[in-house]
Parts: structure tokens; sequence; C-alpha cells
């Protein structure tokens, strides 16, 4: 009989992705009717959306009871982030022009990171700390948002392919999250059958084929960037949506479920690997380096032995 789980995996992909991409270009069109000001929409909506589809599958597998899969998927999607989504913008010359924002940003990411490590050595995530973790949260957007009006550092408005009708893009926002619980559900559904068959970790399918999944929407805006030759866009895109993994995804997951439980492996080998691609990234940033072309080239070979590596070793 044939397999379905790669199927339901490949399907959820999909969802995810195109989940994503409408329930973003729909928040973008509704924040510009109601005029919201467009560096608002670029710190809230359009981070938010793009980080969807690992809220959706952390919450699946919480309630799932799969806890393993909800925390290797941020620590993996932050990897892949870093290692595969930068490093691609990297190599095409999009690592220069840090900028006052970005080196905020990178200070937040090593905040959220320094922050997890702490949790993960604790070996869970209590409810009030991921209350804390949301709390931190919207006090990074408040001041980014603050300081970068004061500073006049406005964005020109997002582009969109939806059509200037209200409507349509409150219709468009809706079935695009109903796209990404479904992508999130067989998603879930998939890969930990393809575990089970396989005999292969909960937190190893988190790390690889779910993180990866969940960061394609972050690849595809960071692409796009990099093609309107928006270099800051495409790595403030990564390192905004580090930070909403970390203090958004798993403090939601945390607080919904009445706290998550952190498996002991997490400590001894994956939040070093977040621990090392992400602070050197920032390091580089806050020091104003280049992130040049083979330095990103470096990056995207050393995420393919990563996951080579998870599977092997």
């Amino acid at each position: 009989m044939l397999n379905s789980d790669p199927v339901l995996v490949l399907i959820g992909f999909a969802l995810l992705m195109a989940g994503g991409e409408v329930v973003v270009q729909g928040a973008i069109k509704i924040a510009y009717r109601l005029r919201v000001p467009p560096l608002l929409v670029g710190f809230t909506i359009v981070a938010i959306g793009t980080s969807l589809p690992e809220l959706a599958v952390a919450l699946e597998a919480v309630a799932q009871g799969d806890p393993d899969i909800a925390v290797g998927g941020v620590l993996g999607s932050n990897v892949a982030n870093v290692m595969l989504v930068l490093g691609t913008a990297c190599m095409l010359g999009s690592g220069t022009d840090a900028g006052a924002g970005l080196r905020r940003d990178a200070m937040a990411v090593i905040f959220a990171t320094v922050l997890l490590t702490a949790f993960v050595y604790l070996g869970q995530i209590p409810a009030a700390g991921g209350a804390m973790m949301l709390i931190l949260l919207v006090a990074y957007y408040t001041y980014s948002y603050i300081y970068s009006k004061g500073k006049g550092e406005e964005t020109e408005a997002e582009d969109t392919w939806l059509p200037d009708n209200i409507i349509l893009a409150i219709a468009a926002t809706v079935v695009g999250g109903l796209m990404i619980w479904q992508g999130a559900v067989m998603l879930l559904e998939g890969a930990t059958g393809m575990a089970e068959e396989y005999g292969i970790p909960d937190s190893v399918i988190g790390l690889s084929m779910v993180a990866l999944g969940t960061s394609l929407p972050e690849l595809a805006v960071t692409l796009i960037a990099v093609l309107r030759n928006q270099g800051g866009v495409a790595v403030g895109n990564v390192l905004g949506s580090n930070v909403m993994n970390i203090l958004g995804i798993l403090g939601t997951a945390s607080v919904i479920g009445g706290g998550i439980e952190v498996a002991a492996e997490f400590a001894g080998r994956d939040i070093w690997v977040v621990i090392l691609t992400s602070g050197l990234v920032a390091a580089m940033l806050l020091d104003d380096r280049e992130i040049g072309r083979r330095v990103g080239a470096t990056m995207v070979v050393g995420y393919l032995a990563y996951m080579a590596f998870l599977y092997v070793g």
C-alpha cells in the first residue's frame, strides 16, 4: 500500500506557503485602507504573517502532545532563516548596509536567543515565562516603532497583488489563515507518520522538515527584497522573524499549552547551533562588517551539512 505521509507533507508545505502569502497580502491591503503607517505594517503585519506557519505548527504540535516538534521547529527555523535564507541573500549580494535599524534588531536577536537558552537548560518554558516573552515582544515592537518614527525611518508601502477592495482583502486574509492551519495539520500528520515509520525522532523532524517548510515564506520575502535591491529589508526580515519565532511563537504556544517541556537533547546540541549562527551574524552586523557572497555561500553549505548531520548522526 502506498505511503501517503510524504504526500501529506508536500501538500502541507504548499498550503503553508500559499496561505502565508495570501495572509500577508490581505493584511497589507487592509492596513493601507485603514491608513496604518507602512512602517508599522512592516514591523507587525508582514513579520507576523511570515511567521504564521511556525505558529500554526507549534500550536498544533502542542495540542497533539508533541512539544519536541514545536520547540524543534522554532530552533530549526531560526537556523534555516540565518544559514539558508540569509545565506542565500548574501550570496546574491544583499548582506551590506546594515544601518541603525538592523543593529537594533541584531541586539533583539541576541537577547531573545539568550532568553531561549535559559529556558532550554531549565527544561521547560512555563506559562508565566511564555507570557513574559509575549510582553517583551510587544515592548520590542513598540520601541522599534517609536524609535523609527523619531528617526524618520519611514519605508515605502509594501506592494500587493490584491485589488484595492477592503472586502476582498478581508476575505483573502481569512482564507489564507484557514490554508495555513490546514497546512499545519497535514504537515504534522505526514511528518509524524514518517517519523514513526522510519524511526526518526520528533526532535529531528522538527529541526529539519518542519523547520524548512515553515521557513519558506521568509525565504520568499527575502528573495523578493533581494530582487528589488532592498538589502536592508532582506537582512531585517530574517532578524525580525527570528525574534518573532522565539518570543512570539514559543511564548504563545507555552501560554496556550500551559507550559512546554523542552527535551534535554536540545540543550546538548541544537541550542548551540542557534547561538553560533544567530550570534555570529548579529555580531557582524553590530560591528558594521559586510556579510559578503563568500560568507553567504559558506552559510548555505553549512546549513546543508547540519541537515545531513541530523539524519546521519
